[in-house]
């Protein structure tokens, strides 16, 4: 771990003005020390160059400060690319992606592939990686979502005994959002859903919902800092929060009622808020309570 001159000026370098004090970083490090922070990455960050680097430098910051981030990636736009290209048309169900036979297999393919590309990217920056994904070291079992969409999953169980091994390995977790039956058949997870199984079943401190979303807004369109279950179910209702923002806040709900203290919705469009969110009392987008 660095000592915390060498944690204030690797943050300098970052940050133009002092969005940090040392203190702050103190704090906050010590608060998460020891304690699992799953960090679910989709949006923008997975398919634009400089965002996905800038994911990969913060990720790489929080394991030299001694931190134990666990990472689970979507792949939805890349999904979507390798489909189109093959001129394949996806239906979707409540947000969820029809998956048949043919579908499952390209989406297997596309996700592995990216895992690699997130682990090697972490080792160029001396982190050390572990690939998780349905044909390397599964992690999570699953049973059908429904009949109507075919390959999607819903996590059943998580080996969180294997992960604890990775992390004390000194290894990041690199988890796609795949999952076997009991027959071994591959099933695709929302990732949302993926992560937030991962967390429940590590008890985890953090679950940070990284997307093209700011957080939470209010009805004046105005973040929201912090909000507990009772406060968003409320704002569902009153159609404040409303469209592909209602399942996710759901999903937020559920996670932060079953164990875990905190899980927020930041924006990975903006630069490094990961680190904004974990070492700055001010934070970057919602923080949502149970």
């Amino acid at each position: 771990m660095l000592s915390y001159e060498s944690i204030q000026l690797e943050l300098n370098k970052i940050f133009d003005k002092d969005n940090f004090s040392i203190e702050e970083v103190k704090k906050n490090l010590k608060k998460y020390n020891n304690e699992f922070i799953v960090i679910k990455c989709g949006g923008s960050v997975l398919i634009d160059p400089n965002l996905f680097n800038i994911f990969i430098q913060d990720i790489a910051i929080l394991k030299k400060l001694g931190l134990s981030p666990i990472i689970v990636h979507g792949g939805g736009k890349r999904i979507n690319n390798k489909l189109n290209k093959l001129n394949i048309k996806s239906n979707f169900i409540k947000g969820l992606r029809v998956t048949d036979i043919k579908t499952i297999n390209i989406v297997e393919d596309v996700l592995i592939e990216f895992n690699k590309e997130i682990v090697n990217a972490l080792q160029k920056k001396s982190c050390k990686a572990k690939r998780i994904t349905s044909k390397e070291y599964n992690i999570i079992s699953v049973k059908p979502e429904n009949k109507e969409l075919g390959f999607v999953g819903m996590p059943t169980k998580v080996k969180t005994e294997f992960l604890k091994e990775i992390i004390n390995a000194n290894e990041i977790p690199v988890i796609a959002p795949l999952g076997l039956d009991e027959n071994n058949q591959t099933y695709n997870i929302n990732a949302d859903t993926a992560a937030g199984a991962v967390a429940k079943e590590l008890k985890a401190r953090r679950l940070l919902m990284i997307s093209d979303v700011e957080g939470v807004l209010d009805q004046d369109k105005k973040l929201i800092a912090e909000i507990n279950s009772l406060k968003a179910k409320n704002m569902i209702n009153k159609d404040i929060i409303s469209g592909g923002m209602i399942p996710k806040i759901n999903n937020c709900i559920d996670v932060a009622s079953n164990g875990v203290k905190g899980v927020v919705i930041i924006d990975g469009r903006k630069n490094h808020s990961i680190l904004l969110e974990l070492l700055s009392e001010k934070g970057a987008g919602t923080l949502i309570r149970k």
